[in-house]
């Protein structure tokens, strides 16, 4: 005799005995999917996606599945996700809704797997029910009882053929998934569930930010500089527009204007106002080495009995296990699989690589991103082989799911003034600063030097010798060892690029900035790494003739604090002559920046922050055929998840980590062998190299496989200066920490 619905079991019992019923956990799923749906109008559908994710553990097979694990019996795996998505596919295929399937069947197929392509997964639907006629019959009788128990509405919902329905799908999956893990984890581990959540409110925040933000007025008003009078006047600017409505804001700020604190200004009283009622603030930057710098920034701003500022990328270090059991340190780690915090501080690559994934782990926090401000610092990086998708998703965020979004840089990549970018064509961007062009006017702490002479590597060093206190910023790896051979047995002298690990640019970058404030001899050559945002100040800056943005962000890190009103700092524009320089929109960027610093008078140009209106619609132009150069768009139309994830990567090429030695990296690897764990791999984070995958068999000699091709040791020379050294086959040095 068949078991009653409410007789069936979901999961094998807890770790307090309790069982789990089939019916109780759907109930749980729907009414958990629901409410994160609802923050953009698909509750109602979210909470059928929850009653029927589960129906195939209806299957007697199943539950004896079940049974055997409880007693420790071997037992065949039992599928069972397939069973409500094909029946959804098989109702509303009946119902002459030939296209409607797809916002239930797909997230609920996937919710263990991922998402499928649609075509594919029609496919295996048909032959599912094709081979088991008893099993759609047994459906039709339990969707009966299941009615019985619940009152569903018939869920209503726009359907279109356009990259809108892929990302809503999408969404509504990520609703599905978060809420089948935190119920399951409730019945397994009811201690992570009550140490979830119980975040401060963000007027909370705002009140903790106002109150160090006026010490820090006060403070500034005993040293009246011209940087500390624009940063009031940036602050006060961040308020007023604070209060405009939810959509897309510009945030330009030149280099040392405050634009840190004063974004998360914005950010914080815009979110409680009554008119937005935003729910959390997410700040994600291009790189981790200066995502560290920022959520410090904010945690000494905000935090105060326990962590409220989420720090979320893979190079992140996790306190000690000891600390660990501490519900506060636990809460912290919980919220990175879901982003339950209210603010976060993360990688764009970790934001973007999520919106447009399929697997469930990945794809599980999205629905957290409606309903927030997102702040895109140093937005002019966003690769532009990937503009197309990544705008329409952006587009679609602020108008669909409540996002109010700020574009945050000195060098504002005007994505509204090229025809080549359609998302934004019909968009209004406000400024939040309105007077930004003064302030560039205001703050000309440098004078720029534009050398169209090349220079030799000798020579090049030969100056480097003779300052005191230098950076000097090259286009790739290959570049900056080469100059740290040619300054042979200088003294002082620094490097930092790709080929350290994260934590020992970490290290010398403190080193640096102590040897700055005190007067030391500090000479150092640096790839890219140290442009975006790092907090260095220079009196002196030489930059590799490269994209112009780039020039301009290298600049701003020079004479950044000006201390001495009466003195410019000196930003040197150069040919390196037996330089490298990489492919794709790099040599482009590179290509027309050469063209506009050859006109007459070009350097002084570069003080004046609507250059780059014509210096991006200019690349944009040159690269019109390539900003979607992956095809993604179509893609998306097609509804082909596993496709669009594949080839939606903010790092282009395969890469894989290196372990190399430094510091305590060896019984890391070690601690991560023994117990290979999501805690054991982020400690290890931090003291890896990434090295393209085509370069494993050249460096064989030097590397000792882990775990597969997977994971690797170097063991080879970690040097103190050069960091991985050998015979450097990729120049490009393009890698973007993740």
């Amino acid at each position: 005799m068949a078991k009653k619905l409410s007789e069936l079991y979901a999961h094998t019992k807890g770790q307090d005995g309790k069982d789990d019923f089939l019916l109780d956990h759907l109930r749980n799923v729907a009414v958990l999917a629901k409410s994160f749906a609802e923050k953009f109008n698909s509750g109602s559908l979210a909470f059928w996606l929850g009653l029927l994710h589960d129906f195939g553990k209806t299957n007697p097979l199943f539950q004896s599945y079940l049974s055997a694990m409880e007693e420790n019996h071997s037992h065949p795996k039992v599928p069972h996700a397939i069973w409500g998505a094909a029946f959804i596919y098989d109702v509303l295929w009946n119902k002459n809704k030939k296209d409607a399937w797809k916002e239930f069947a797909l997230p609920i197929y996937g919710h263990h797997a991922g998402l499928e392509s649609h075509s594919l997964a029609s496919q295996k639907f048909s032959h599912f029910l094709k081979g088991n006629t008893s099993a759609r019959q047994s459906m039709v009788s339990v969707w009966k009882e299941l009615r019985q128990y619940f009152t569903i509405e018939t869920p209503s919902f726009k359907i279109s053929n356009d990259t809108r329905r892929e990302l809503h799908i999408r969404m509504v999956f990520s609703s599905l998934v978060d809420a089948d893990y935190l119920a399951t984890e409730k019945h397994f581990d009811r201690n992570k569930t009550n140490t979830r959540g119980e975040w401060p409110e963000l007027s909370e925040l705002w009140e903790r930010f106002r109150n160090n933000q006026e010490k820090l007025l006060k403070k500034a008003e005993a040293n009246p500089t011209k940087v500390n009078r624009i940063r009031r006047e940036v602050y006060q600017s961040c308020l007023i527009s604070a209060e405009e409505k939810p959509g897309v804001f510009k945030l330009t700020v030149p280099t040392g204007g405050g634009k840190t604190r004063s974004g998360l200004a914005f950010a914080l009283q815009h979110a409680i106002q009554k008119e937005t009622n935003l729910r959390r603030i997410i700040v994600a930057l291009p790189y981790t080495s200066i995502i560290d710098q920022t959520a410090s920034e904010y945690r000494d701003i905000l935090e105060k009995d326990f962590p409220c500022v989420l720090e979320h990328h893979s190079q992140m270090e996790l306190p000690d296990e000891k600390e660990e059991q501490d519900p506060k340190y636990l809460r912290y780690r919980l919220a990175s699989e879901n982003w339950d915090a209210p603010v976060i501080v993360t990688t764009t690559v970790q934001l973007f690589e999520s919106l447009f994934a399929s697997k469930p782990s990945r794809v599980r926090k999205i629905h957290n991103i409606a309903n927030s401000v997102i702040i895109l610092d140093e937005v002019q990086t966003l690769p532009p082989q990937l503009l197309k998708p990544t705008l329409d998703v952006l587009r679609d965020l602020v108008d669909n799911y409540g996002v109010s979004l700020v574009l945050s840089t000195a060098t504002q990549p005007a994505f509204d003034n090229t025809p080549y970018l359609k998302p934004f064509q019909d968009i209004t961007i406000k400024d939040i600063v309105p007077e930004y062009s003064q302030h560039f006017a205001t703050l000309q702490r440098v004078k720029y030097d534009f050398r169209p002479r090349p220079i030799e590597w000798a020579e090049l060093a030969q100056e480097i010798n003779d300052l005191h206190q230098v950076m000097v910023v090259l286009n790739t790896r290959k570049d900056a060892l080469a100059l740290i051979d040619a300054l042979g047995e200088t003294a002082h002298k620094y490097h930092l690029s790709t080929l350290l690990c994260g934590q020992h640019r970490k290290d010398k970058l403190k080193e640096i900035r102590v040897r700055l404030k005190n007067g030391d001899p500090v000479r150092l050559i640096s790839t890219q790494v140290v442009e975006a945002g790092v907090d260095v100040d220079f009196p002196v800056v030489y930059r590799a003739i490269g994209p112009l943005d780039r020039i301009v962000q290298a600049a701003g890190r020079c004479n950044r604090e000006w201390r001495d009103p009466n003195l410019l700092g000196q930003v040197v524009i150069f040919h390196p002559k037996e330089g490298g320089i990489p492919g794709g929109a790099y040599f482009v960027g590179k290509t027309e920046a050469e063209a506009m610093l050859g006109k007459s008078g070009a350097e002084n140009l570069l003080h004046q922050p609507d250059i780059f209106i014509e210096y991006f619609q200019r690349l944009f132009s040159d690269m019109s055929e390539k900003l979607d150069e992956k095809g993604i768009q179509e893609l998306r139309r097609e509804m082909n998840y596993p496709e669009v994830s594949s080839r939606y990567r903010l790092i282009p090429k395969d890469t894989v980590p290196v372990v190399v030695n430094y510091k305590n990296s060896m019984s890391l690897l070690n601690e991560w062998e023994r117990n290979p764990s999501l805690n054991s791999w982020r400690r290890l984070q931090p003291y890896l190299v990434n090295i393209y995958r085509w370069q494993v068999g050249g460096f064989h000699d030097w590397l000792y496989p882990i775990t597969g091709d997977s994971l690797f040791l170097w063991t080879g020379k970690y040097d103190d200066i050069s960091g991985i050294t050998a015979d450097v086959l990729d120049p490009a040095d393009l890698i973007i920490d993740d």
